[in-house]
């Protein structure tokens, strides 16, 4: 479907010279999976599905940055239950019945050269909320909201609902959502998985000492803390294809005294490496309306830094934009991939337009070259 764009004659160079693909065009192989490039979709929530089914608008918004020239395209966070949804307009894969409008995105994503990822989440005590553009404020039952759980019976903040502190059967019934979804998952074709315990949702809520003060073995301590992110991993590692990558998001920070910290990311790193888990994709904070980023170009690029020094292949994202900026963070070695966000809102072809702006060969379409 796609010739490559042919980068702009640099004057300077002779005929004959061999130019060199930038190292953000650069393939990048897991498993037995490789990307064609070191460029991401990051998950971006919709809020445009009905009882979790992937929609129209998912199709196009999801293929078109495939035909756009992305290596990796993820959905938006997918509730691996109903409960486990930010809103109820957010994307789920915990009916059988999401699996075939999912396939569908899948196959178009893959025509098109990129490999389709999905992000398996849990909101925990963050669910239940309006659509950001309608106040994003939590629901009430009336409203269709519905009540949250979570490791302790500690609401994120003033208005939210105090969450159901999970037992132990709950979290054995967790374990098991997190099964189902990687099942469908895999029916559904994907090729690369990512678990997302970051942002203050469920997995991230069990890490982080400002939401999780359980007394039990999921608690008191760093061991405790992350045993139920570990055994999640296990889980699915033990389902999802050998051959296909497992990546994890992690907020490296909580931006918060006393919260979770960038020193027990890469030690939980370390850790899930040898569980199974190729990539950290490497965000922060959510746990906490307190917390004080220091939001500017590449903030979080340092987390991924650490941990790829820590020898774990890392994802760098967060306010990633310009062509240059990318390539920088592959080049000198600072992440392995780079995932953006609005940028790829603003531009679906962002990767075809970095190509032309770093002298490097594209994946334009047939259908678009005369555009080119």
């Amino acid at each position: 479907m796609s010739q490559p764009l042919s980068p702009p004659a640099s004057p300077q160079s002779p005929p004959s010279a061999q130019p060199v693909t930038p190292a953000l065009f650069q393939p990048l192989q897991l498993r037995k999976v490789t990307l064609r490039n070191r460029i991401g979709v990051s998950p971006m929530c919709q809020y445009s599905s009905s009882a979790g089914f992937a929609s129209d608008w998912h199709l196009v918004h999801l293929a078109s940055r495939a035909v756009g020239g992305a290596g990796l395209v993820l959905t938006e966070a997918a509730a691996v239950e109903a409960r486990g949804r930010i809103s109820p307009e957010d994307l789920g894969i915990y009916d059988d019945a999401h699996v075939e409008p999912l396939t569908r995105i899948v196959q178009q994503i893959h025509a098109h050269g990129a490999v389709a990822g999905i992000q398996l989440a849990h909101a925990g005590r963050k669910a239940g909320t309006a659509r950001p553009w309608e106040g994003g404020l939590p629901l009430s039952d009336e409203q269709g909201g519905w009540q949250p759980i979570a490791p302790s019976a500690l609401a994120f903040n003033s208005g939210y609902r105090v969450p159901t502190a999970a037992s132990l059967s709950d979290i054995a019934q967790l374990r098991g959502a997190f099964r189902a979804a990687t099942r469908r998952a895999a029916l559904a074709g994907f090729r690369w998985l990512e678990l997302h315990a970051a942002h203050g949702y469920l997995l991230h809520s069990f890490l982080s000492p400002l939401s999780n003060q359980r007394s039990d073995a999921y608690g008191r301590d760093f061991d405790g803390r992350i045993r139920f992110l570990l055994e999640v991993v296990r889980d699915v590692r033990s389902l999802w294809p050998a051959s296909l990558p497992l990546a994890v998001r992690l907020s490296c920070s909580d931006w918060v005294e006393g919260g979770w910290t960038p020193e027990e990311t890469v030690e939980l790193a370390r850790r899930l490496q040898p569980e199974g888990v190729d990539l950290i994709d490497c965000s922060s904070g959510g746990s906490s309306p307190l917390a004080k980023v220091p939001v500017g170009p590449g903030y979080q690029v340092p987390f991924a830094r650490a941990v790829r020094a820590a020898g774990v292949p890392s994802a760098a994202v967060g306010l990633i934009t310009e062509p240059q900026q990318a390539e920088a963070i592959i080049a000198e070695g600072q992440a392995d991939l780079v995932l953006l966000g609005r940028a790829f809102l603003r531009d679906p072809y962002w990767a075809l337009h970095a190509a032309r702006a770093l002298g490097a060969p594209g994946p334009v379409p047939s259908q678009y070259l005369r555009a080119f």
